[in-house]
């Protein structure tokens, strides 16, 4: 196997220790901040970890060859793993509820609460709020992580369909589906009524067992098994959707999720998931 080491900054000796640890034959870059060390021996993977930690170093062993066209599917959550915010949270800012809201979504995220209870509670706490308080959010404070966008123009090209599900709202998923030009975006739906949000939502739950749903279906409707999706999330609530494919990716994660995950991204952005799986 490969040894695939990545971060904000990889220093010249903690890639010799690495190599010295893992076994490698060789160093070979892959981006800027980005180095395979090759036919590294994965028995080694306790001191490849143990020097990580120290070193703010993410870390993945893959198989030789491996690559971004072995993969059929791309399945993503969007919020605080595609985008860097949480939008309900912003959505709350505007009603001054933020601080409230976002406990209950932190707690929610490591798996401390029901899902669907706290989407519940948090929904309400928006009641009476303006609509253009959405519009709001997406346009001033919704951004993509780092890579995001290198990610999908990669996926696209190597053949995938690309798949946001997440358990926020159709209002950003959908608008963030069209920029991306992703082939599909499932979400919650927000009730409005008469220009301010009702408070709650309604149609299907995407929780974290409808994520899971959903990647589901689409393996069946493409015909591909779990080996050929890859999915990326950052809390409980991916889990399930996680558990469906062959390659999961806990990006700056809780965790419960890192503790779960093929493969984690602490430093890395986005685009760090093609250091993993070349494009080419």
């Amino acid at each position: 196997m490969n040894l695939v080491i990545q971060g904000e900054e990889v220093s010249t000796p903690d890639l010799k220790a690495l190599h010295r640890i893992a076994r490698g034959t060789a160093i070979e870059r892959i981006a800027q901040s980005a180095f395979r060390i090759t036919s590294a021996d994965p028995g080694t993977r306790d001191a490849v970890v143990a020097h990580c930690a120290g070193t703010r170093l993410d870390w993945g062993f893959v198989n030789e060859g491996a690559k971004l066209a072995d993969f059929r599917l791309l399945a993503m959550d969007m919020d605080s793993t595609l985008i860097t915010i949480e939008c309900i949270d912003e959505i709350a800012d505007f009603a001054g509820r933020k601080a409230q809201v976002a406990a209950v979504t932190e707690s929610a995220m490591r798996g401390e609460i029901d899902w669907p209870e706290s989407l519940r509670r948090r929904v309400a706490a928006l009641e009476g709020l303006e609509q253009s308080a959405l519009e709001k959010v997406y346009a001033e404070r919704l951004r993509f992580n780092p890579g995001a966008e290198q990610l999908i123009a990669a996926a696209r090209k190597a053949g995938l369909k690309t798949l946001l599900v997440s358990g926020g709202f159709t209002y950003f998923t959908d608008r963030v589906r069209d920029r991306l030009r992703l082939d599909y975006a499932y979400s919650n739906v927000l009730v409005v009524e008469s220009g301010k949000l009702a408070g709650r939502t309604t149609g299907p739950l995407v929780d974290a067992q409808g994520k899971a749903v959903h990647v589901a279906r689409l393996k069946a409707q493409l015909g591909i098994t779990s080996a050929q999706v890859i999915a990326i999330g950052d809390g409980a609530n991916d889990l399930p959707m996680m558990a469906e494919a062959g390659a999961s990716i806990a990006y700056h994660a809780k965790p419960v999720v890192k503790a779960k995950a093929a493969y984690v991204l602490d430093y890395a952005g986005l685009d760090g998931v093609l250091a993993l799986f070349p494009g080419s």
